[in-house]
């Protein structure tokens, strides 16, 4: 099978990349951290997704790198990640917290030494702060008390807010899987059935058709729980006059863009009506104004002040765009004091909600930014569908 994926080589090429990033800043070892739940950093270099426990990459100036993951995953990474030399540290150990008490494991002290970083007065970056837990920080502290413990998380950003050809391959790859997922729980809504079951229709979709998994937690609300902004979906059961709120997105090779819209069981009429088209005025509005060489934060402010000026100002909660890749919302955001610059490559996913006194409405999906617009990654969404029995 030919499968849509990134080529091993360049996951060397992003470590000398980190590399000349690390000596720029004068670091002599970089540190990723990551888990099963926010696996982006650690895989950008290893193409390894733990379980359970967590994992961590470990990068030398010179761009050679390390796996760092918990006891029972060793096997498991040589086995599925992109990098030769593994180690075992209590660290990356599970939440259970068990003890391992016949094991003997293996220390940062280990993994930098092999590495070839030595001495004591080290500038140690974490380039992942967020997804450092307390032990990890604390048994690099243990390990290297003589070593500054620098905040890098500015590499990560820079090494993945511009993607390669390849990236944008899978999340093309993954945008085409989420959309037959679309249509196929389209042609299942009805009243009656829950927002789960029709989660299961997406799932089973997805991976008919080549995911390796979910992009996201797949989103189908109904009415109410449409204005939860970020939510699960539950055993409500859908009913007739319902907006239901489809945000759906498969993963290929790690990359996950998504796919939403609204979808009426029933005619839209009065305030859902009125909400649905504005937001999709502002989506499209949006699509219009990306391209290299904008600012990112002015486009945040003038989306903000178009919902000011249509008196809608109830209706806004962000926007107009996040960060998009090795999970479906990564850096950057495009938010009113975003000061970048908009370049080639970057990918976003152009996400428009809005609120109504009982419902939300979100129109989702994912670009990548050329030199005069957008390369539209998944088949163009807009038509609103009023679904009728």
């Amino acid at each position: 099978m030919n499968r849509v994926q990134i080529p091993e080589q360049e996951y060397k090429d992003r470590a000398q990349r980190a590399a000349q990033l690390m000596r720029e800043r004068g670091l002599d070892a970089l540190i990723v951290n990551g888990n099963e739940a926010d696996y982006a950093n650690t895989r950008y270099f290893s193409g390894f997704w733990p379980v359970f426990e967590r994992c961590g990459v470990a990068i030398n100036p010179d761009g050679d790198t390390a796996l760092m993951v918990g006891p029972e995953s060793d096997i498991y990474a040589a086995d599925f990640g992109k990098i030769d030399d593994v180690f075992v540290l209590a660290e990356y150990r599970e939440s259970a917290d068990p003890a391992y008490p016949h094991l003997t494991l293996q220390t940062y002290q280990d993994v930098l030494g092999h590495l070839g970083v030595k001495g004591e007065s080290l500038r140690i970056g974490v380039a992942s702060i967020l997804d450092t837990n307390v032990v990890m920080w604390q048994g690099l502290q243990s390990a290297y008390p003589g070593a500054e413990l620098v905040d890098a998380r500015d590499i990560m950003v820079a090494l993945r807010s511009v993607k390669s050809d390849n990236e944008i391959a899978c999340l093309r790859e993954a945008a085409r899987i989420t959309h037959i997922a679309t249509q196929e729980v389209i042609k299942a809504l009805r009243p009656g059935v829950t927002e789960l079951q029709m989660v299961g229709i997406a799932q089973k979709t997805i991976y008919e058709h080549g995911a390796e998994y979910e992009g996201l937690p797949m989103y189908v609300f109904s009415q109410k729980s449409t204005k939860h902004a970020i939510s699960r979906s539950s055993h409500r059961e859908i009913k007739m006059g319902d907006i239901v709120q489809l945000n759906l997105s498969a993963k290929v090779d790690g990359y996950s863009p998504s796919i939403g819209m609204p979808i009426s069981l029933g005619p839209l009429g009065g305030e859902k009506r009125d909400i649905v088209e504005f937001i999709l005025e502002m989506h499209r509005w949006t699509e219009g104004q990306l391209k290299a060489g904008r600012i990112s934060g002015e486009i945040a402010r003038e989306f903000e002040e178009k919902f000011i000026a249509a008196g809608k100002k109830d209706a806004y909660l962000y926007g107009p765009c996040h960060g998009l890749g090795l999970i479906e919302v990564e850096a950057p955001w495009m938010e009113t004091t975003s000061t970048y610059d908009l370049v080639r490559n970057m990918t976003f996913q152009i996400d428009t909600f809005g609120m109504g006194s009982d419902f939300g409405v979100r129109w989702e999906k994912p670009i990548a930014i050329t030199d005069d617009g957008i390369d539209l990654l998944s088949p163009q969404i807009g038509d609103i569908v009023e679904l009728s029995f």
